[in-house]
């Protein structure tokens, strides 16, 4: 085999660079000065056929050549980072630490006798919370900054195992006039009305859980957050009907009669982030996830 001329750490300087847009934005996230992205992109277009950066007054732009490898030093990086972290499950045996995502959507009290099954039989790895929304909760499954997924969407290449269904339904206080002495509502009295939404954990884009894009919003970072906003009767939302079963039971929150109905179910499903450098704690975490939650429920 040929050894390659092109260095694992050239192509994590190209990929930074091409993701950050300069040199400079590329310095900063690997830590590095300057001058040394420089030199190495400069190296890189020497080593190879044609050059993958050029430089048009302070921006770096990928020509032609570059798009197609970045694509291959993208997947290159991948397989590196997955040989490494199949090499650490190696050693370790088990995992010291199980990090899960869970999307907002999902009330946590839901996986508590999940987590504590799996303290039982692991009580010496610790379970890590990361509560996520939107656009954060994929980004923390393909990034894996999280070794499981709590999460709607199931990206291109993962797998998903169904768990429980969320039901999100249109609310507000009982004394808004969206409910107050309403029969029917229609979604454009929806749209002209102030609407509270999720904002997105994402960091590489934003999305809002505000399926009317109204423009009257308050836009905040957790579902409690919402119900404390809606009992004030200045906002009305779509929040998961788990979340509120007590205020619709007690009156302090009510449906809004929206026609035709805009209720939305959302399949939640478990992921595992990397499945063959998955250790031991962490397959044994999902399997007991599934076993608790794989019962579809609204």
């Amino acid at each position: 085999m040929k050894n390659p001329r092109v260095s694992l750490e050239q192509w994590l300087t190209f990929k930074t660079v091409v993701d950050s847009g300069s040199y400079a934005m590329a310095a900063e996230a690997l830590n590095k000065s300057q001058s040394s992205i420089s030199y190495a992109i400069a190296r890189l277009n020497e080593q190879l056929p044609q050059p993958v950066l050029v430089l048009e007054g302070r921006k770096a732009v990928v020509t032609d050549a570059g798009q197609v490898l970045y694509r291959h030093a993208e997947q290159l990086l991948n397989q590196a980072s997955q040989t490494e972290s199949v090499a650490s499950s190696l050693a370790l045996g088990f995992e010291s630490e199980v990090a899960i995502a869970v999307d907002v959507l999902v009330e946590i009290g839901s996986l508590v006798c999940a987590f504590e099954e799996f303290s039982q039989e692991f009580p010496h790895t610790r379970i890590r919370v990361l509560e996520t929304s939107l656009s954060g909760t994929t980004e923390a499954l393909i990034e894996k900054t999280a070794d499981l997924v709590v999460g709607s969407k199931i990206p291109s290449g993962f797998r998903g195992t169904p768990l429980l269904q969320v039901k999100m339904i249109p609310v507000a206080a009982a004394y808004h006039p969206l409910v107050k002495n309403r029969k029917s509502v229609s979604e454009v009295e929806l749209r002209n009305m102030r609407q509270v939404v999720l904002r997105d954990t994402g960091t590489h884009r934003e999305q809002d859980a505000g399926w009317l894009q109204a423009e009257q919003r308050w836009t905040v970072s957790h579902f409690s957050t919402s119900i404390k906003l809606l009992r004030s009767g200045l906002v009305f939302a779509f929040i998961p009907q788990n979340w509120i079963e007590d205020e619709l039971a007690q009156g302090s929150l009510q449906r809004i009669p929206v026609e035709p109905s805009m209720d939305r179910i959302v399949q939640m499903n478990l992921m595992l982030s990397n499945h063959q450098a998955s250790g031991p704690a962490t397959k044994a975490l999902y399997d007991t996830i599934i076993d608790k939650l794989s019962r579809p429920s609204l």
